[in-house]
Formats: C-alpha cells, sequence, structure tokens
C-alpha cells in the first residue's frame, strides 16, 4: 500500500510517496520528474546498500547513475562539507539538467538540498529520505542547510524537491536509538496541530518503534499531511512554518553545547526541549493542563530521555540560554518561542522575557 501526500506549491508543487519496498520501483516514480536522463546519488556512507539496487534501478529506464557517499551526523553539515562535495559532483561533469538524489537521513537531506540550490545555479533534487525523522519531517518543505559555529541551520536556503519517497523498509535497517529520535518529530505534531493524533501515539507509540508497518504507515502518511498543509499555507517560515519548531529552540540550545558531538541526537534533543517548552507554557500562565507530564510520561515509558539530566548531570544553565540568541526565530535581539495554548493547539510567542526562558533552563539543570 502507498500513500500520496501533495505539497501544493504551485509551479514547485510536488508529491510525498509513503510505502514499503518504494526503492524496488523507484525509476517509475523518479523517471517522471527528472529534465534528462542522468542523476547523482550522494548516499549516507551508513545506508550504502540502499544505493545500489537504487542505481541498478534507474538504469533500467536508461538512466545515467553516479554515486557518491558523505558521512552521516550533524559535523557533514558544514563549509567544509559542501564545499568538498560540490567539487566531487562537479568533477563528474553535471549540467544544469542533472538530477541529485539526497539518499540517507535528514543531515544527507539538508545538505544535498542545499548544494542541489546553489550547483550550478541551481539543479533539481529528490528525497529518498532513510530515517523516521527524515520522512516525517526534514525531507518534507524544502528546507536546506547547514551549521555554523555560531549555531544550527544559520545558512541555507528554501528550495524544494522534485518528489519525495519514502520507504518504510529502509527503517527496518535503522538503529532503534534513530527510530526513537525520530519519533519525536512524530509526536510534535500531536502536540502542535492534532491532540487525537497525540493520543493514538500514546495508544500505539511502541507499535511504531517496533517497525510494525501499519502503524509506521499512519504515523508517516499522517505526519507528512500536516507538514504539507502548513508548508502550503507558509512556504518561507514567515508565519504558521515557525509552529513546526516547537522545542527547537531548546533543543538547539543542548545541541550547540555539546557542539554536535552525538552525545545528543537532533531528536532526543527536540524531544527534550518539547517537555521544556511545555513548562516555558506554564510559565507563560498558558492552561495546558497535564500536557507536559503525559510528555514526560511517555517519552520514558519508550526509553527516551525527557530532561537534559536524563543524557548528563552536568550542564551550565547560563550557557544553554546564551545560545538562544542564535535562534534563527529570534529578532531584533528578542526571543521568539513556540508555545502551546493547549494540547493540540501551538502558537508563536514573541518578546519572552529571557529571565523567564532561563528560569526554565535552571528548573531542569540547576545552576
Amino acid at each position: 500500500m502507498t500513500t500520496r501526500v501533495k505539497v501544493s506549491l504551485a509551479e514547485r508543487s510536488y508529491e510525498i510517496i509513503v510505502g514499503e519496498n518504494l526503492l524496488q520501483d523507484a525509476a517509475e516514480y523518479i523517471a517522471a520528474e527528472i529534465r534528462s536522463p542522468r542523476v547523482i546519488v550522494v548516499c549516507d556512507k551508513a545506508v550504502e546498500q540502499y544505493a545500489a539496487p537504487l542505481a541498478a534501478n534507474l538504469k533500467t529506464r536508461g538512466i545515467r547513475t553516479d554515486q557518491l557517499s558523505v558521512a552521516g551526523g550533524e559535523k557533514s553539515k558544514s563549509f567544509a562539507q559542501l564545499e568538498s562535495l560540490v567539487d566531487d559532483i562537479l568533477a563528474l561533469k553535471p549540467d544544469r539538467k542533472t538530477t541529485l538524489v539526497a539518499l540517507g537521513g535528514g543531515v544527507i537531506g539538508d545538505l544535498v538540498g542545499f548544494a542541489a540550490s546553489v550547483l550550478l545555479r541551481g539543479v533539481d533534487f529528490v528525497q529518498v529520505p532513510t530515517t523516521l525523522l527524515a520522512q516525517v519531517d526534514s525531507s518534507v518543505g524544502g528546507k536546506t542547510g547547514i551549521n555554523t559555529k555560531t549555531g544550527k541551520n544559520l545558512v541555507g536556503s528554501f528550495y524544494q524537491p522534485k518528489i519525495v519517497l519514502a520507504d518504510l523498509a529502509t527503517l527496518k535497517t535503522l538503529p532503534a536509538r534513530e527510530m526513537r529520535a525520530g519519533y519525536a518529530e512524530v509526536i510534535k505534531y500531536g502536540l502542535i496541530m492534532n491532540a487525537e493524533f497525540y493520543g493514538w501515539c500514546e495508544r500505539h507509540g511502541e507499535k511504531i518503534l517496533a517497525g510494525e508497518v501499519e502503524y509506521l504507515q499512519r504515523a508517516v502518511s499522517a505526519c507528512c499531511e500536516m507538514k504539507a498543509q502548513v508548508v502550503g499555507n507558509d512556504e518561507q517560515e514567515s508565519a504558521e512554518r515557525a509552529l513546526l519548531n516547537f522545542g527547537h529552540t531548546f533543543g538547539h540550545a543542548l545541541e550547540a553545547e555539546l557542539s554536535y558531538d552525538g552525545t545528543l541526537l537532533h531528536g532526543e534533543a527536540v524531544a527534550i526541549g518539547m517537555v521544556m517548552g511545555c513548562r516555558l507554557s506554564k510559565q507563560l500562565g498558558l492552561k495546558i493542563g497535564d500536557t507536559e507530564e503525559r510528555l514526560s510520561k511517555h517519552l520514558k515509558a519508550l526509553g527516551m530521555a525527557a530532561s537534559p539530566k536524563d543524557i548528563r548531570a552536568d550542564w551550565d544553565a547560563q550557557k544553554i540560554a546564551a545560545h538562544f540568541v542564535s535562534d534563527k526565530k529570534a529578532e531584533n535581539g528578542t526571543l521568539t518561542f513556540i508555545v502551546l495554548d493547549e494540547l493540540g493547539k501551538a502558537r508563536v510567542e514573541k518578546n519572552v522575557d529571557p529571565a523567564i526562558a532561563f528560569e526554565v533552563v535552571k528548573e531542569f539543570v540547576g545552576g
């Protein structure tokens, strides 16, 4: 069974295909979207086993296919890796009708998408996400970019793919920790947009993480439908799309404080950040009931961290809070956070008092 979700963006519209074993028929989907029979697959080294079958399938349709490999992990989202990748692609002598294929997790999708946006002043690209986090979030919506010493995703572009192929079969080889990290983005959609979906996740989270296809299909499809709706309304994050960053300001600060060293995966940071975001919502007087407690309990039941102290004991609250000013949502030196009015309903809160945000951090890490 496959699900098709359309991202409606006028002439930049495209489909997200969700299903099992899509790579076996990848050429059927990709051939219809490319302008010439030439693609360059950029593969995450962790999933190189999928590159050869993909290339073989593309060749059955007469599509010339080259392959490059890049290490996954946040450290690959750098100027150095971008330069290296672009040089390697150019060495293959692409033209402006060549299509790049990003095969891997969110890091590869972000990096390859950004490379596509600047290579030869813009070439097409296709997303083939192989992690749960990438399938439900980062592969959809056209956000591409790299990290800098100042912060996460501060250099990039909005550049939409031609199609997204979310093959659920690729999740079978995903480490359990990566599945749990991706699951944080799944429940995020329920917290900010759909309380009923969040309740469904509470009941079936174990089955999703166990890779039961029926539940994965529903979870990934539902998340893509919700994100497609948001992106269709606000492609470049001028308003509604910012809601998708719930938990990210706290989470990015934790990642930055650890220098993206792998101690904390992005999804793990978002999970903790969402609990902290619930606490901030309460500090601001919003009536979110027992949402923080429910979220924390659900994360812990699935073996996920719900507090920075679940990761390590010795955090510095002031250093964490110092990263807030580098957040992309900050404006004119003021802090902006995504908060919950209630379970299933989020909003952008501008001009948040830094003292209140700092107090939340102190409540979680001490100091």
